[in-house]
């Protein structure tokens, strides 16, 4: 990668660094995609060792390739991220591991992106990392005591890394029921829900709820829609529910508002003495590492459809970058050939009109 310029640094290879890879290689760009992990779709490497996916495998692929196995079935964890590295040595995406992205500015020459020290200069870049980075844990996990087991729901592999005892799960999103519902087989468990999410069911009528999103057009509804405007902070459960969990053994508490010791206090004003938590409480995004002015005024980033207010930086993979679709493995694609599209016209209206030319040799996709 030393010393070569790039039409397109693309920073992530999970499923969206993936799918602009395959957009910008259809258009024989040069590019090159970065990431920090030492695989392919690490994001997905790193979550819980049972975690099933609650889209069916046909909505789940990227451009170009099926998803394997039953249509109908759910894909694991290990099943997405062998997936996905299959992807990158199906189409020869360039993708260079172990390389964590330090800090990405622009010159006069164009942007400039400290690769774990190597600088990369390329025309445009996209930054495809996802939309959760930091892990979200609340204050009140600072007044447990010392032998209270801590984690957050992104550091959870299994239930032989608890402690025995009493668990405590924090957070009413899918993740913290799925998680509670597994713990449940096993340990006494209890979800602390803070604000009621609408459960919708898995299947209905036969169909999967996907079937139905698809063929009603919810998932194409754009953030700017009356539909889109409604539903982009309301999050939503899918097959679960809290009647679902107490089924499997897990009590439902109240939103946790307080910690001492071993004793954690709920808003209802009950009580429970706990052995360990997880903090299924979310993540927030982190763009610290981003020289240039990319948020607003509110501290959010600033973007249409992925566009950024700085010429020739993108995102991709956003949660409501356009659609509920745009942060999911199979409906991604969409939001990856709009940007590929942009990037494409933002060029060509840089070069007056004229189509810039390709270099047409064996790097012309991004070889290091």
């Amino acid at each position: 990668m030393k010393n070569v310029r790039y039409d397109v640094a693309v920073i992530g290879a999970g499923q969206a660094g993936l799918a602009i890879g395959h957009a910008l290689a259809e258009q024989k760009k040069r590019f090159v995609i970065l990431e920090a992990a030492d695989s392919v779709g690490s994001a997905w490497r790193n979550r819980w060792d049972s975690l099933v996916l609650f889209t069916p495998r046909r909505y789940d692929a990227l451009p170009g390739l099926a998803f394997p196995g039953d249509p109908d079935g759910y894909p694991t964890r290990d099943e997405v991220a062998a997936y996905l590295a299959r992807y990158v040595e199906r189409f020869g995406l360039p993708v260079e591991l172990s390389t964590p992205v330090r800090s990405l500015s622009k010159d006069a020459d164009g942007f400039v992106v400290d690769a774990n020290g190597t600088p990369i200069r390329a025309d445009a870049v996209v930054v495809a990392t996802g939309p959760f980075h930091a892990p979200i844990v609340p204050d009140i996990a600072g007044g447990l005591a010392a032998e209270v087991f801590q984690t957050h729901s992104a550091g959870y592999r299994r239930p032989a890394d608890l402690p025995e005892g009493r668990v405590l799960v924090v957070g009413g999103g899918n993740t913290g029921f799925q998680i509670a519902r597994e713990l449940a087989g096993s340990r006494e468990v209890h979800l602390a829900i803070g604000s009621q999410q609408k459960p919708l069911p898995q299947r209905l009528l036969g169909r999967d709820l996907f079937w139905w999103l698809t063929k009603l057009g919810v998932l194409s509804k754009s953030v700017d829609s009356r539909i889109g405007r409604r539903a982009r902070d309301r999050d939503v459960l899918i097959g679960s529910s809290p009647r679902d969990a107490k089924r499997h053994g897990v009590v439902v508490q109240s939103r946790a508002v307080g910690a001492v010791g071993r004793t954690v206090r709920f808003a209802d004003g009950t009580e429970l003495d706990i052995d360990a938590v997880i903090w299924a409480t979310g993540s927030k995004p982190d763009h610290s590492w981003i020289d240039l002015p990319i948020n607003g005024d509110d501290g959010r980033l600033r973007h249409r459809r992925g566009v950024s207010d700085v010429p020739g930086l993108y995102f991709l993979g956003l949660s409501w970058q356009h659609t509920r679709g745009s942060a999911l493995l199979g409906f991604v694609a969409d939001d990856a050939a709009f940007i590929a599209d942009q990037i494409a016209a933002d060029r060509e209206a840089r070069s007056g009109g004229a189509p810039v030319p390709t270099p047409q040799d064996e790097s012309a996709q991004g070889g290091s």
